[in-house]
């Protein structure tokens, strides 16, 4: 199990399409966050 575990975060971890992705997908959830006023702790921290 740990190898696998391993393995498909190796395979996350070197994937450039699924760290864009990812990023892509911080920056929209931030963006919503910020705009709809929703979890002040969030916005005050960053």
């Amino acid at each position: 199990m740990t190898q696998r575990i391993s393995k498909s975060k190796r395979f996350f971890m070197m994937n450039p399409i699924i760290q864009f992705f990812k990023f892509i997908w911080l920056s929209i959830k931030i963006m919503l966050v910020v705009a709809g006023g929703h979890g002040g702790t969030r916005k005050a921290n960053s």
